[in-house]
């Protein structure tokens, strides 16, 4: 089978060459154009912010704007390095002036808006704020809005409102906000709890379940409410199911599942199980509650030997300093002469501990002494690991 080649074809490709280079002349000529009708000053700005030096770069966009200010854009970058140098009352005011010109079309206006909303969320103005990003709802600018509106009401504590606002952005982004969705309804069950109302606790617990399987927090909240009644061992039942979820988080509990199996007279079987948590998840602040119990119910003796053997598995400075400590008592109860070397090295150790565990973030790094669910700098969510950062550091430090 042959092709027959039609000679007329060859007048095809000169064609499409003149084509391709007219075309290719015309969006030079249009760039050109383009770019001389933008002030030099604004050039110049972006030469001043790759350079990172914000302040000319505001003199310079300010001069931009004085030679072109119809330009929405200029406007738009100007705000933005406003915002960006705390000078927000600069542009709120020059976005509520963009706003009265008439000659601005609904798009405009929505873009206008969009920035203005932006500088009254960085000056703290959140009902303005709130009010303006409701007001954005077509789909070019809503997803951002609905991001904006949430980060508004977890900061003022509206959680209801983020509950709708996180599960609408899940429909519309499709990124999924089932963690921070079930800690909202844990932050309604808490003020619940605080005004004693015993059902609403446990319909918002039963929502935050509901919305993360995962949620410790419920399951810690829960056993609370129980404890309010003394329903120890409904509250026992809550806080056994942390270790299906999440087993670090199991030293929130150890001292209150202790607690509660003391009040039910069953001390031993909660030392037991406090015992299984430690081989099997090797969770170092559970000793700390694990060796008081044990010295509480069973003496020094005991405690001691739980001490050596922790040691002996994974040794640590506080773990020495417990051994030390129920080998003091032991040595004190023999009336020992060894007693008071045992106190001095225990004191040493001590001295060597110091007070300086703490949960870091993983998200910003902030540090706190205490554990918080949500990080008091970022904000974020269960950023804060439940066993403190330091202590775990010490340890593996010793190891090595």
């Amino acid at each position: 089978m042959t092709i027959e080649f039609e000679y007329w074809w060859l007048l095809i490709f000169p064609l499409f060459f003149l084509l391709g280079w007219t075309a290719a002349r015309v969006d030079i000529k249009q760039l050109i154009a383009e770019s001389t009708t933008l002030p030099a000053a604004y050039f110049k700005g972006l030469n001043f912010l790759i350079s990172d030096q914000h302040n000319k770069a505001v003199e310079a966009f300010s001069e931009a704007i004085h030679a072109n200010s119809d330009s929405l854009e200029l406007h738009f970058a100007l705000g933005s390095l406003f915002r960006r140098t705390g000078e927000t009352a600069r542009a709120i005011n020059m976005h509520l002036n963009l706003l009265d010109k008439k000659e601005l079309t609904n798009n405009q206006k929505d873009a206008v808006k969009a920035e203005l909303a932006q500088d009254y969320l960085q000056a703290g103005l959140y009902d303005r704020a709130e009010e303006l990003f409701t007001t954005l709802t077509s789909k070019r600018y809503r997803q951002a809005a609905l991001f904006s509106l949430l980060e508004i009401y977890v900061r003022e504590r509206e959680w209801l409102q983020a509950v709708e606002t996180a599960t609408g952005l899940e429909r519309l982004s499709g990124t999924p906000f089932r963690k921070e969705i079930a800690q909202y309804h844990c932050e309604l069950a808490m003020n619940a709890m605080i005004d004693q109302q015993s059902d609403r606790v446990r319909f918002h617990l039963a929502n935050a379940i509901d919305a993360n399987k995962k949620c410790v927090r419920a399951n810690v909240l829960l056993g609370d409410l129980e404890i309010q009644s003394g329903s120890h061992a409904a509250a026992i039942f809550h806080w056994k199911n942390i270790e299906f979820q999440d087993p670090e988080y199991l030293v929130l509990i150890g001292p209150k599942l202790l607690q509660s199996y003391t009040a039910l007279h069953k001390s031993k079987e909660g030392i037991a199980l406090l015992k299984s948590y430690l081989d099997n998840y090797k969770l170092p602040s559970l000793m700390s509650a694990l060796y008081e119990s044990t010295l509480a119910v069973e003496g020094a003796g005991s405690a001691a030997t739980l001490a050596r053997k922790e040691l002996i598995r994974q040794p640590s400075l506080r773990t020495l300093d417990q051994l030390l400590q129920a080998r003091a008592l032991v040595e004190h109860s023999a009336k020992s002469k060894s007693h008071q070397d045992i106190e001095l090295m225990q004191q040493t150790v001590r001295n060597a501990i110091g007070d300086r565990a703490a949960y870091h973030c993983n998200q910003c790094g902030f540090r706190a002494k205490q554990y918080h669910w949500q990080c008091p700098a970022c904000n974020a969510w269960e950023s804060l690991p439940a066993e403190p950062s330091e202590a775990i550091t010490r340890e593996m430090t010793i190891k090595k």
